[in-house]
């Protein structure tokens, strides 16, 4: 998210130190990057494990940033980030889209001097709380900054114009996960694989392991080369929220299936899906399934879905150019 925003401020002649904890594979892409970083420690998937992490994540913080005296801090909802700017007297700027991430949220946003969310963001978070009218994933995947390249389908055996579905299943191991589950049970897994592979080439990315009959499908593939996969398929469909919207505003028809769905969702899954109809958010496993299959069946899904995104680009900014406003406002 912060990769183009670093690179720009860089450019602009501001000094930039990241600070990172291992999560997923967030050293693997700053190193493809090239953006030099400090690793504080490892994200342990249990809460206990994070609530045990945390102190340890702040004193290196501290450390860190006693030596490079920054002006600003910013980032997402981090505690250490958020103790050591009040340690320190600095501002700080959390970027947060997540509504349910309410137990990081009660420690951090007291120590913000601004929060800034998308517009669709559905809490009012009081008079710290900016707005921006657009989506944290433009922050990487605007056209701006991201133009995709098809030698991803090359390097996986694809033919250019050849039909594949991206399924995508996640950990659910974040903070703001307790309590909430996939939608797709291994029963269900095996039966979206077995119908889409009906229609078309069937391409799967899991972060947990598969069964062996699930395994074949499986890819590997750097991490930064996601993007331009997932520009290319015909369809997306998982437990996954960032990727699903990241297909949603590259024009990609996108299928969520999880238990975060429902009137209290998150309001960019709300807004993608009934004032853009970019994606399609369902708990039942079966009503995925079966709009997956609709989909398939439709040949006018390329123009429809691109017309779509072309709609919500004039409506959406650039949210790396954004974050580099709004911060040189404090600078």
């Amino acid at each position: 998210m912060f990769k183009n925003f670093i690179r720009v401020m860089v450019q602009r002649g501001h000094e930039v130190r990241i600070v990172t904890v291992e999560k997923d594979l967030t050293e693997t892409l700053l190193k493809r990057a090239n953006l030099p970083y400090d690793h504080i420690g490892e994200n342990p998937t249990s809460f206990l494990g994070k609530l045990f992490n945390t102190p340890l994540w702040i004193f290196r913080t501290y450390n860190i940033s006693r030596r490079f005296k920054p002006d600003i801090f910013v980032g997402q909802a981090f505690p250490h980030f958020a103790h050591v700017a009040a340690l320190q007297g600095k501002p700080y700027i959390i970027f947060e889209d997540s509504e349910p991430a309410h137990v990081v949220q009660a420690i951090t946003f007291p120590f913000a001097s601004s929060i800034i969310t998308p517009s669709c963001y559905r809490e009012d978070l009081g008079k710290k709380h900016v707005k921006s009218e657009s989506y944290f994933e433009l922050a990487y995947l605007h056209p701006n900054h991201f133009s995709p390249s098809k030698s991803v389908l090359k390097n996986l055996g694809l033919q250019d114009g050849e039909k594949y579905v991206v399924v995508r299943f996640v950990s659910w191991s974040a903070v703001h996960d307790i309590g909430q589950e996939g939608g797709f049970n291994l029963e269900k897994k095996r039966e979206l694989i077995q119908e889409i592979a009906k229609y078309c080439k069937v391409i799967v990315s899991s972060e947990s392991p598969l069964p062996k009959d699930l395994e074949k499908y499986r890819i590997t593939l750097a991490p930064d080369k996601i993007h331009d996969l997932v520009y290319y398929a015909t369809l997306v469909i998982g437990d996954s929220q960032t990727m699903t919207t990241e297909a949603g505003v590259l024009g990609t028809p996108a299928i969520r299936c999880n238990s975060f769905v429902g009137k209290d969702d998150m309001g960019n899954f709300l807004e993608l899906e009934n004032s853009y109809g970019l994606i399609f958010n369902y708990r039942s496993a079966d009503e995925a399934i079966g709009k997956a299959i609709e989909l398939l069946q439709d040949n006018t899904i390329v123009e429809t879905w691109l017309a779509k995104r072309k709609r919500l680009l004039k409506e959406k900014c650039d949210f790396s150019q954004y974050m580099v406003e709004y911060v040189e406002g404090y600078l």
